[in-house]
């Protein structure tokens, strides 16, 4: 996830800085940070694990994923195809997978301690 968050943004940076609109350039940017947060928040939920071990992590590091996919595949997707503004829906809705995942993080340390 990591690792697609850096060639999304170089891709931005070189290949779209001239295509978008400075809106739409700021929107992916803001995409690709948040994928960027949450391929950290999956490392660490993994590492985690390895002390931690319990379904509170293993359901973190699935809302992260799912998250990535929703919130910053769903900005993506209105970046390139603007005409698609419907999907805009479901960004909230990967908001809401990250925070979740964050909590859950947190919880799940929290109750070994």
């Amino acid at each position: 996830m990591a690792a697609l968050a850096v060639i999304c943004g170089a891709f931005g940076a070189h290949a779209l800085k001239t295509k978008l609109s400075s809106e739409s350039l700021q929107t992916f940017e803001t995409a690709v940070r948040y994928q960027f947060y949450h391929a950290f928040g999956l490392l660490a939920a993994g590492i985690l694990y390895a002390s931690f071990p319990g379904k509170l992590l293993q359901w973190s590091g699935n809302l992260f994923i799912t998250g990535i996919i929703l919130f910053s595949g769903s900005l993506y997707v209105l970046c390139g195809l603007p005409s698609m503004k419907w999907i805009g829906v479901i960004t909230p809705i990967g908001g809401l997978c990250f925070i979740t995942g964050w909590i859950l993080l947190a919880v799940a340390v929290a109750k070994k301690h």
